[in-house]
């Protein structure tokens, strides 16, 4: 599991990047709005995660959080592009344990650009009463457990937050450089290129030597097309209800084994949820068939993972 999810799970209280919610009702504006003012305020603030089924103290409640977990990510980009006219999807809704609760989380990652909101978050509390949770044109930032409108100090954190990236960048493509073997050459290509034999993708040569292997640009929507809930529901109808899988399964098989290092198996867009391939529905199939209780020992593996110390 991600480090930032060990931690949020841990947590005790809220706090910068962990915050906590006892209910929420995709079809209420108000939880929306909300929760948006909480999303957009991590992801000014370097990420988080929001963990729903739990009270200010990180105790399990009674909760139904189902119709959350159905929630298509897609959905969540596009509410926050509403609020912002910003394309934002680094936001995943992952299903998790805390003993034998489930509750779901929010895993945000960090924006590049501090996003602002372009229209009020409004919504009634009464037949005569309206509250409004943003403002428009205001920059919000975590302060503490708290979502506020942020100010120069919380820019200035933004601004040298996103030097940082850049000169991690600089410095990882100086030492590719410096560390390639006598006589290499230099090529850039974009991160999307990849191998592919497909006859409507467009070759390009890396090297002189005209018997090369041919490289070719193609369209992670027809190499990737799957959401995880296609995951789901394509592995679930293979297996016949042998062993009903969900998102939870899922998640601790990609953390434990690592597949989202592999492009073979997964791609995350720049502008929305993350994409599977048609290989990775065979490949936990073929686990499952090798061993039934695959599924099973990767959510144990996970557990121990998480009761270790941080």
């Amino acid at each position: 599991m991600k480090r930032q999810l060990e931690k949020a799970i841990q947590a005790k209280r809220e706090s910068k990047h962990v915050d906590f919610k006892e209910t929420f009702d995709p079809a209420s504006k108000a939880d929306w709005c909300e929760i948006l003012k909480d999303i957009v305020s991590m992801a000014n603030s370097g990420g988080g995660v929001i963990l729903i089924g739990l009270n200010n103290n990180g105790t399990p409640v009674d909760s139904d959080i189902s119709d959350f977990l159905e929630v298509d990510q897609a959905i969540v980009a596009d509410k926050i592009y509403s609020y912002t006219e910003t394309h934002f999807s680094d936001v995943e809704i992952i299903e998790l344990k805390k003993g034998v609760h489930t509750v779901a989380a929010l895993d945000i990652g960090p924006v590049k650009v501090p996003m602002v909101f372009t229209k009020p978050g409004t919504y009634a509390v009464s037949e005569k009463e309206q509250k409004t949770a943003f403002s428009k044109g205001t920059i919000c930032f975590r302060h503490g457990a708290k979502s506020e409108p942020g100010n120069t100090e919380d820019l200035a954190h933004a601004i040298e937050r996103r030097l940082r990236e850049i000169r991690k960048e600089w410095v990882d493509g100086v030492r590719k450089v410096v560390q390639a073997p006598v006589g290499s050459s230099v090529n850039v290509l974009p991160p999307e290129v990849q191998e592919s034999d497909s006859p409507q993708a467009t070759p390009i040569r890396i090297v002189e030597d005209p018997t090369a292997p041919g490289y070719h640009i193609v369209d992670p929507n027809k190499t990737h097309p799957y959401r995880q809930m296609n995951v789901i529901t394509e592995l679930n109808k293979r297996l016949k209800g042998l062993a009903p899988i969900n998102s939870y399964d899922v998640f601790a098989v990609r953390r434990v084994h690592g597949t989202d290092k592999h492009l073979k198996f997964y791609y995350k867009p720049a502008f929305g949820s993350p994409q599977y391939t048609p290989r990775f529905v065979n490949w936990l199939e073929m686990n499952y068939n090798k061993d039934p209780d695959f599924f099973k020992k990767a959510r144990q593996l996970m557990s121990q993972q998480q009761k270790k110390p941080v």
